[in-house]
Formats: structure tokens, sequence, C-alpha cells
């Protein structure tokens, strides 16, 4: 009996889930929520259904939801996996949608490396013709000082290049099952997320310049801001990792998780690269330098 029911194809149907109703119902509450906050912030009213939802609560609901749906669905993932069910088939199928993954974190980097391309190399044109004069058909804009490259910014790139150095040495201490050294080398990846995290705070609290009055300043803070979004991320989910590594979850077979968390690493890396010559050391050549 045991053997009609045994699986003898490489495919895995997973049991029937809630999380996937339960992230939808999060995620609308949260886009409410965030229209609700914005509105609370700038103390203007937002009516629904007759009732005045301006609050920053409803935001933090939809994201509690949000974050437990996130824990729960990779727990019951995670335990899929030490049961079995991902297959050869199915670890590559997991490999796809994490390249199709990084690929879309691709297409909203080129949105905002395309914005700042456009200001900068077509200043002119970047603004309405009354407002010419606040750019004074240059780039950076008249009046503008921009941040040094070889200070923090080289600091942090020189911390990102290093913990991309580590992870990769994480990587391949697993895959010899030398799980001190993969320890140690998630340890310091994550510290130096940690420090390049804390580095860009400093940096945008002297900035002398605004998200807000210049659209350099925007353009600025949304780049660099998004990808220290994705470096928080990218910390989180390699200190999970390490977590799971000092529970031995990880096996030399048997480590997606832990490779996905290193494309993903790598990825921010990349990007960082592209930021920092583009914006902090092209995007701001000729501008004076704020001396700090």
């Amino acid at each position: 009996m045991a053997d009609a029911h045994a699986k003898k194809h490489d495919y895995h149907i997973i049991d029937p889930s809630p999380w996937p109703f339960v992230a939808s119902v999060g995620a609308l509450i949260m886009m409410i929520g965030a229209v609700s906050l914005m509105r609370w912030n700038s103390g203007t009213e937002f009516v629904l259904f007759g009732l005045n939802l301006a609050t920053p609560w409803i935001f933090l609901l939809g994201l509690a939801i949000v974050l437990y749906v996130m824990y729960a669905w990779w727990s019951d993932t995670i335990k899929e996996g030490q049961e079995g069910a991902h297959t050869r088939v199915v670890s590559l199928h997991l490999r796809y949608g994490m390249i199709m993954f990084i690929a879309s974190e691709v297409m909203f980097f080129v949105a905002w490396f395309w914005a700042f391309f456009d200001a900068s190399l077509f200043p002119n044109e970047a603004i309405q013709a009354e407002r010419m004069q606040v750019l004074g058909g240059q780039w950076p804009p008249v009046g503008i000082e921009v941040l040094d490259p070889l200070h923090l910014p080289l600091f942090n790139t020189i911390t990102l290049l290093l913990s991309g150095t580590t992870v990769t040495w994480a990587h391949h201490a697993l895959l010899h099952n030398d799980r001190k050294s993969l320890k140690l080398g998630l340890a310091l990846t994550v510290v130096l997320g940690v420090i390049f995290s804390y580095v860009q705070y400093i940096e945008y609290a002297h900035a002398p310049f605004a998200f807000a009055g210049s659209i350099y300043g925007s353009t600025f803070f949304m780049a660099t801001g998004f990808h220290g979004f994705h470096v928080l991320i990218g910390t989180i989910f390699l200190t999970v990792c390490l977590i799971r590594a000092m529970a031995g979850q990880f096996t030399p077979q048997k480590h997606f998780g832990f490779e996905a968390a290193a494309w993903y690493w790598h990825f921010v890396d990349v990007v960082w690269l592209f930021l920092f010559f583009a914006v902090y050391v092209w995007g701001g050549w000729g501008a004076p330098v704020f001396d700090a």
C-alpha cells in the first residue's frame, strides 16, 4: 500500500496553504495604510466609507501581517525542504524564481538610474522653463555642494567589496563542509552590512542637500536610499542564514536558502559599484565638495 503512494517523480505539489491569501490581505491593508500614514503625517484627512482613516496604525497593522506571513511562509518552505520535497527539479525552479526576482530588482534600479542620467545629461530639459535658473543649465545644479566620493562613499565601497569576499568565503566553506568558516564568514558579512548601513546613515545626516528642493537631491536619495534599503534586507537575509547555519540546517548538497542570500548580496554589491561611479564620482564632477 505504501509503495502505491510513493512519489515516483521529481515534482512536488505543496499542501494547501493560507499564506498567499493572508499575504494579499496584508499587502492591501499596508497599501491603504501607507496613504493613511502620509495623510496623517501631513495633517490632512483621509476619508474612506465616511471614516477619517488618517492614522499610522493601519500601515503598522498591514506591515505586521506581511512580516508574519514572510516568517510563516518561509518556515513552511524550509520544513518542506527538510522533508525531502525539494527535489532536483523543484530546486532548479527555486533558482529560476530567484533569478527572475533579481531581474525584477534590476528593472527597479534601471528606473532610478534613468531618472538620474536624464536629469544630469539634459539639465535644460530636467524641469520647466520658468525654473531653468535653478539648474543653471549644468549638472550638478548651481549652488549644490556634493559629498566627497573619496570619503564616506569610498569607505562604504570598500566595506561592501569586503562583504562580497566574506560571503563567497562562507559559500566555499559550506561546499567543503567547513562549518566553522561558514559561520565566521557569514558573521563577518552581517557585521560589514551593518557597518555600511550605519555609515550611510551618517552620510545622510550630514548631506548638504535635502530630498526636496532640487532634482539632484531627489534623484540622489532615491537611488542611494533604495539601494540602502536592499542592504538592510540583505543583512536580515544573511542573519537568518547565520542562525540556520548555527542550527546545522545547511549541508553541502542542500543549501539553496544560503545560495539565494549570496546571490542577492552580490547583486547589491554590483549595484553599489554603479552607484558609486555614476552618482558620486561622475554625477558630482566639477561641483564644490561639501567640507564636513
